[in-house]
């Protein structure tokens, strides 16, 4: 049996297997990329099923559609939206990791500059000059210093 054979008797439930397969891929290679040929696969698959008798030119048009729109949704999602609640986006950068926390000063901010602790740590704070055990908040952070105003 050649190919073009076994292309011509496609039956819904090749595309449910290649929809594992790409399903496989990702989970063996996460990357949010072949998940979404697997959806592709499986609309195909169902597209097939619903719609008996389509050639497999048919199919295959109806994957490579599906697959580019999916992919374009997703990519056009994510750069729309950003990734704001994956903790790996502050991975690494501990000072942006306390933006918006709330501490003590530890040290009184004289000339700008002064100390607060945060957790197990002291930090170096840039801000209006505050007596020392006023409420900050972390308002940014410029290399390892972190720039803070009064708590209100």
């Amino acid at each position: 049996m050649d190919i073009l054979t076994w292309l011509d008797g496609t039956q819904f439930w090749h595309w449910w297997i290649l929809a594992a397969i790409f399903a496989g891929i990702e989970i063996l290679a996460p990357g949010v990329f072949f998940i979404w040929l697997a959806a592709a696969a499986a609309l195909t698959g169902f597209s097939a099923l619903f719609i008996p008798g389509m050639g497999w030119e048919i199919e295959a048009l109806i994957f490579a559609m599906l697959a580019v729109a999916s992919v374009v949704f997703w990519r056009s999602y994510v750069k729309r939206n950003g990734n704001k609640d994956d903790p790996a986006s502050t991975l690494n950068r501990r000072g942006e990791q306390l933006i918006g926390r709330i501490a003590v000063l530890s040290e009184p901010i004289q000339n700008g500059r002064g100390k607060a602790r945060f957790d197990d740590t002291v930090w170096r704070v840039q801000g209006a000059d505050l007596p020392a055990g006023t409420q900050i908040k972390v308002t940014g952070v410029d290399g390892a210093i972190l720039k803070v105003e009064a708590a209100r």
